[in-house]
C-alpha cells in the first residue's frame, strides 16, 4: 500500500540525508517507523480493541486529578513521558485530519459530508458494498459526532496541542452537530434527490448511446460489405 511505497522510498539512497535529520540512529529510526504505523492504525477506528488501547494510552499521559498524577508529577519531564504524550497527540492530531471538515465551517463540513454520502452510495449501487447509505445517514451522523468526533476535539482542547484554536475546532463540531440535528434529515433529502437525478441523467445517456449504436454497426456492415466486393471484383 501507499505507507509501504513511501518507506520504501524514504529507505532509499536518494533520501538518505533526509534520514539522517528523521533519526540519528538505528532506534531513533525504528523508533519513528514505529510511531508512523502507529499513527496509521489510529484511522482505523471500526477495531474496538485498537480503540480500547488508544483510550488507555491517553489516560496514562494526560490523566488528570488522580492520585497517580499527582505522584507523577516531578517526572512530567522524563523522557519516556514526553514521548508517551507526544505519540498519543500525534495518533489524535491524525485522527483529527481524517474528520477535519467536521470541526470546521458547516459549509466545509456540508460540502465533504455530501461528497462521502455519494461516494458511499455508488459503491452500494455498484455492488461493492451491502449498506445503502440513505437508510442511515441522519442517525448515523449523529451517533458519529457524539460518540466520536466531540470526544475526540475535546481530547485536542484538553491537552491544548492546538492553543487557543484546539478550542475553535470543539466549538465547531458542537454547532455543526446541533445543525445537523436540525436540518440533518432536510440535508439527506437533498442529497438523495441529487444522486437520483444523475442516475436518471445517466441512464437516458445509455439509452441514447444504444440508440446510436446500430447505425453505427450498419454502417461497419456496410463498409465490409463495399471492401468484400472490391476484392471480388478485382
Amino acid at each position: 500500500n501507499s505507507v509501504d511505497i513511501a518507506w520504501d522510498l524514504l529507505m532509499s539512497d536518494s533520501f538518505q540525508k533526509l534520514r539522517t535529520k528523521i533519526a540519528s540512529n538505528p532506534d531513533e529510526l525504528r523508533r519513528f517507523r514505529q510511531l508512523v504505523v502507529n499513527s496509521v492504525m489510529a484511522t482505523d477506528i471500526m477495531d474496538k480493541d485498537l480503540g480500547a488501547a488508544r483510550k488507555a494510552r491517553w489516560n496514562k499521559a494526560f490523566a488528570q486529578g488522580s492520585e497517580r498524577a499527582k505522584e507523577d508529577t516531578v517526572a512530567t519531564n522524563s523522557r519516556d513521558d514526553i514521548n508517551r504524550k507526544a505519540t498519543i497527540v500525534i495518533e489524535h492530531l491524525i485522527q483529527a485530519s481524517d474528520v477535519s471538515h467536521t470541526m470546521q465551517h458547516w459549509h466545509i463540513y456540508r460540502k465533504w459530508n455530501e461528497r462521502f454520502f455519494i461516494e458511499c452510495y455508488q459503491a452500494y449501487t455498484s455492488g461493492r458494498a451491502e449498506a445503502n447509505p440513505v437508510d442511515n445517514w441522519y442517525k448515523g451522523e449523529m451517533g458519529f459526532f457524539d460518540f466520536y468526533i466531540i470526544p475526540l476535539a475535546k481530547k485536542l482542547s484538553e491537552c491544548g496541542v492546538f492553543g487557543v484554536s484546539s478550542d475553535e475546532y470543539l466549538n465547531y463540531a458542537v454547532r455543526n452537530r446541533q445543525e445537523w440535528e436540525e436540518r440533518g434529515q432536510e440535508v439527506v433529502a437533498s442529497m438523495i434527490e441529487k444522486v437520483e437525478r444523475r442516475e436518471a441523467s445517466q441512464e437516458v445517456d445509455c439509452e441514447g448511446r444504444r440508440e446510436k449504436a446500430p447505425l453505427h454497426n450498419r454502417g461497419d456492415d456496410m463498409t465490409r460489405m463495399m471492401h468484400h466486393l472490391t476484392r471480388s471484383s478485382g
